[in-house]
């Protein structure tokens, strides 16, 4: 009888990364298209494009974000759509009412074109994928975004608030809603994920009493508005001015 006996090794060698190497592969036009790939999405493709252009409503003139120094058209009908969509939203939820809207400026980024509105020109106007917040604030912090405003003089998006400057930028008017801004009261103002994490400085939203996330996207907003209008004219008004 033969017996035989195998020896193992039982200790694992410890292996350690030696190198990591890749390679740019540049996308271009000289790559070769697939065409079966290409077959097989161009339904999905096609089928979006059609949701894009669909007709929802009527530009009835070109609007810019530049067409104001202190409020403008297309501003006004920004903020203004956002607190008509998502008041109904907040309110549903807490029981309570949104008390004022701040956008951004820069965040506009297309036009409002005479002639037919689409879905794409939601997508002009807002490309990027901001939420609607609604922060809590209180006198100090609400005095800071008016200090904020009052100091860059520029055409950002608001609704439901009220400034006047005289000639030498100093504020001489602001009310929320038709109604001086009170020291006991806490307003829900709207505004943009964005903003509402520090972005263009505004800095005020950081010292906040509650935020409440709607889930609900800005664009989505401009969307089911664009459903709801006919035809679209929106206008510059006294919601920001100042005395000359």
């Amino acid at each position: 009888m033969l017996y035989f006996f195998v020896f193992l090794n039982c200790k694992q060698e410890k292996l350690q990364l030696y190198k990591i190497e890749g390679t740019q592969i540049l996308i271009s036009d000289s790559i070769n298209t697939d065409l079966e790939i290409e077959a097989f999405v161009k339904p999905y493709k096609d089928n979006i494009q059609k949701d894009l252009d669909s007709v929802l409503a009527y530009s009835a003139n070109t609007y810019l974000k530049t067409d104001g120094e202190y409020n403008t058209a297309l501003g006004n009908f920004m903020a203004d759509v956002i607190y008509s969509e998502a008041n109904p939203v907040f309110k549903n939820r807490t029981h309570k009412d949104i008390d004022m809207v701040l956008l951004n400026h820069g965040g506009i980024r297309g036009n409002l074109n005479k002639g037919n509105v689409s879905k794409r020109t939601a997508f002009e106007l807002m490309p990027f994928e901001n939420s609607i917040v609604v922060v809590a604030l209180k006198k100090p912090q609400i005095d800071s975004l008016i200090h904020y405003l009052s100091k860059g003089k520029r055409a950002h998006p608001i609704s439901q608030l009220k400034l006047t400057l005289d000639k030498n930028d100093n504020v001489i008017e602001a009310k929320i809603k038709g109604e001086n801004i009170s020291n006991n009261k806490i307003y829900n103002v709207a505004t943009s994920d964005y903003l509402f994490n520090g972005g263009d400085n505004m800095n005020f939203f950081k010292t906040h009493d509650t935020v409440y996330r709607l889930d609900y996207k800005i664009r989505n907003a401009i969307i089911d508005k664009f459903n709801k209008l006919d035809t679209i004219k929106p206008v510059t008004d006294n919601r920001f001015t100042q005395i000359k």
